[in-house]
C-alpha cells in the first residue's frame, strides 16, 4: 500500500493519523465566527480544516415539491426545504480565501468539498491541494471525473455506495487522471450510531480497492475513530464547532475543540500501540524482568541436605531458577551450601 502526500502531510499506516476539523455550515453565516473555528481547529492540534463549496442554487430546486422537502421526524431537518437548508448552510464563496489564508498562517491544511464543476474551476483558483468528494455525490461521475482531472488526491466519502458503485467510482477517478485516492468508511445519518458504522470494513476496503482507507465520523465521542485507527484507517474526519450549545447546521453530532483535541490525542496513541507482532520482552520490559518470580532459599540449607517445600519458594525477585525447575529440585540433595534469601542455582 503506497503512502501518498495530501499538503505536506503523508497519509500511510507508518505515519500518524491525519485529523480532519469539518467546518461545514456551523459558521452560521458569520465569517467572523468562521475564522475562530479556525483558530480553534488549530489549536486542537488537527491537520487539516475541510469546508464545502455550493450555493443553494448549484445544490437543489427552488421548490417546495414534496420531493424537495425533508420528510424524516428522525432527522434534524425535518419539514426544511432542501433549498432553504443550503441557503443557512452554505459558506459564501467570497469567504473561502480568508478562511484558507487565515488556515495557511496557523499551520493548517485548507481545502474543500464542491458541489458541481462551478465550485471546482472556483477552487482551483484557490490553489487547494486535494478535494472531498461527499457520500451523496459519490454516484456523481461526471463531477468525480472533473475533480480527478485536476490531479490533485481526492477523498471519497463512501456512505450509502454498494461495492459496485464504489468500483464504478474509483475506475472513473484513476481514468480521468487521479492517482490517489482515500476512502473514507461513512455511515450517512446524523449522527452515526457505533453498531450502525461497520468499521471492519476498513481492512477490507483497502485491500478491495488498494488504496488508503479512513473514516468520516458522525458518532458521537472519540471511540469510534480510535477504534478504526487500529483497523488501519489512516485519515479521520470530524465535524467541529465551537460550542453545540450556540447551534449551527451540524452542531448536534460535531465536537467542541476539547473534544477535537482528546481526538487527536487518542488516535496518536491508538497508532502509536499497533506496533508489530512482537512476543518476548521489549527493551522497555528488560528492567522488569528482574520483578518475575524465580526460586529462593527460604531456609538456611546445608550441603547434601534435600530441597524440600520447607527450604526453597518461588517468589519474587527473577534473579534464581525459574520456576519450572520447582517440582524437579524437590527431593533432590543441595550440591552447595545455601543461606536464607540466597537465589538457588545449579552450580
Amino acid at each position: 500500500m503506497k503512502n501518498i502526500t495530501l499538503g505536506d502531510k503523508i497519509i500511510g499506516e507508518s505515519h500518524k493519523p491525519f485529523i480532519i476539523a469539518e467546518m461545514s455550515g456551523n459558521h452560521n453565516q458569520s465569517l467572523t465566527k468562521a475564522l475562530e473555528i479556525v483558530e480553534a481547529a488549530a489549536k486542537t492540534g488537527a491537520h487539516a480544516l475541510k469546508i464545502q463549496t455550493y450555493t443553494a442554487e448549484t445544490m437543489t430546486l427552488n421548490i417546495n415539491k414534496e420531493d424537495f422537502v425533508i420528510n424524516d421526524p428522525k432527522s434534524l431537518w425535518d419539514g426544511e426545504s432542501l433549498y432553504d437548508l443550503y441557503g443557512k448552510a452554505y459558506t459564501p464563496w467570497e469567504w473561502h480565501e480568508p478562511i484558507f489564508t487565515r488556515a495557511r498562517e496557523l499551520g493548517l491544511i485548507p481545502f474543500s468539498t464542491p458541489f458541481d464543476e462551478t465550485a471546482v474551476d472556483f477552487l482551483e483558483e484557490l490553489d487547494v491541494p486535494f478535494y472531498k468528494i461527499a457520500s451523496f455525490e459519490n454516484n456523481d461521475i461526471p463531477l468525480i471525473e472533473k475533480v480527478a482531472s485536476t490531479g490533485k488526491p481526492i477523498i471519497i466519502s463512501t456512505g450509502m455506495a454498494s461495492i459496485a458503485e464504489l468500483d464504478e467510482t474509483v475506475r472513473a477517478a484513476r481514468a480521468a487522471g487521479c492517482e490517489d485516492i482515500v476512502l473514507l468508511k461513512c455511515t450517512s445519518t446524523y449522527p452515526a450510531t457505533p453498531e450502525n458504522t461497520n468499521i471492519s470494513t476498513i481492512p477490507h476496503m483497502k485491500e478491495l480497492f488498494d488504496c488508503q482507507v479512513g473514516l468520516s465520523d458522525h458518532t458521537l465521542g472519540t471511540g469510534v475513530s480510535v477504534a478504526s485507527v487500529a483497523l488501519g484507517a489512516t485519515v479521520i474526519e470530524k465535524h467541529f464547532v465551537l460550542d453545540r450549545l450556540e447551534g449551527g447546521v451540524d452542531a448536534a453530532f460535531s465536537m467542541e475543540p476539547h473534544e477535537m483535541k482528546a481526538l487527536v490525542e487518542e488516535t496518536e496513541r491508538a497508532w502509536e500501540a499497533i506496533g508489530s507482532v512482537s512476543y518476548g520482552p521489549t527493551k522497555a520490559e528488560e528492567k522488569s524482568l528482574q520483578f518475575r518470580r524465580s526460586i529462593y532459599a527460604s531456609k538456611d540449607i546445608e550441603k547434601g541436605e534435600k530441597y524440600t517445600p520447607d527450604n526453597i519458594r518461588i517468589v519474587r525477585p527473577g534473579y534464581g531458577l525459574k520456576p519450572k525447575y520447582y517440582k524437579s529440585l524437590l527431593g533432590k540433595e543441595s550440591q552447595k551450601e545455601f543461606k536464607f534469601g540466597d537465589r538457588i542455582t545449579f552450580l
